[in-house]
């Protein structure tokens, strides 16, 4: 299982906000940023979930294939966002 989901999981996050968060995600990641901070996740848990959305895609990409989404859009928001 994908790190981020799995550390999603253990904070009783429900699959169905998982896959709604990736959504947002693959969308506007900046939005998706907010939404993890609303989450109620501790601090010590949500520090670490942070560092390793921001410093590994492939970390992303691997959970939204995992979760069924379109990767497509993961691509195109990155493209958003370096422009």
């Amino acid at each position: 299982m994908n790190p981020i989901i799995a550390l999603l999981k253990e904070q009783n996050i429900s699959d169905d906000k998982i896959k709604s968060l990736f959504q947002t995600l693959t969308e506007n990641p900046l939005a998706a940023m907010a939404t993890i901070g609303q989450l109620g996740i501790p601090p010590e848990k949500l520090q670490p979930l942070m560092a390793m959305i921001m410093q590994n895609p492939a970390l992303i990409k691997e959970a939204v294939l995992e979760l069924g989404l379109d990767f497509s859009k993961v691509e195109a928001a990155k493209e958003k966002l370096q422009k």
